[in-house]
């Protein structure tokens, strides 16, 4: 990202059509990273090709517990009770916040320093990531503007909607209640 940063539009434009269609929306890297963390979106498995093994390490990812999933397993090791509705939710719907496991956070949060700092590691995770996708969305900005991506999607305007999905979304809305 850094590199790119330092690139003008001409310069990027030099060598955008290299690229093909080939885009992030096809990394099967960062796509892993993303099922790992809970943002599981099945239908970008069609961009790699069936039985290849890019493919096959995502359709299991796809059905591995998340980070999330995880989270919740340590919370109920902690006597929180995680809603249904979380349990069941569908692939492709992002996490959501919920009061129930907010309420749980911050008696957590207030009264065990070691899951206070875990907490803060997870929030300051989250954070990194958001700010990641915001200064790809101001490298696409000022290199392409507004025009498609190479992978087809709305380039920056796409970019923009992942930017309020934070993988913890409770870790941020209880700091409503503190």
């Amino acid at each position: 990202m850094d590199v790119l940063q330092t690139m003008g539009p001409l310069s990027f434009l030099a060598f955008r059509d290299a690229l093909g269609d080939a885009s992030g929306l096809q990394s099967a890297q960062f796509r892993e990273l993303e099922f790992v963390l809970g943002c599981k979106q099945p239908k970008v498995l069609h961009h790699h090709p069936e039985g290849s093994g890019r493919r096959q390490r995502l359709e299991r990812r796809l059905t591995e517990p998340s980070l999330v999933d995880h989270f919740y397993d340590f919370l109920v090791s902690q006597g929180v009770e995680i809603p249904a509705v979380l349990r069941n939710k569908s692939l492709e719907r992002p996490n959501e916040p919920n009061e129930a496991i907010q309420h749980a956070l911050l008696r957590l949060y207030r009264e065990k320093t070691g899951i206070r700092m875990l907490l803060e590691s997870m929030t300051d995770f989250d954070q990194e990531l958001q700010e990641w996708r915001y200064r790809h969305v101001k490298v696409v900005e000022r290199t392409i503007g507004n025009k498609s991506g190479t992978g087809g999607t709305s380039g920056a305007e796409y970019l923009k909607r992942t930017l309020s999905q934070p993988v913890f979304p409770d870790l941020w809305e209880m700091r409503n209640r503190i």
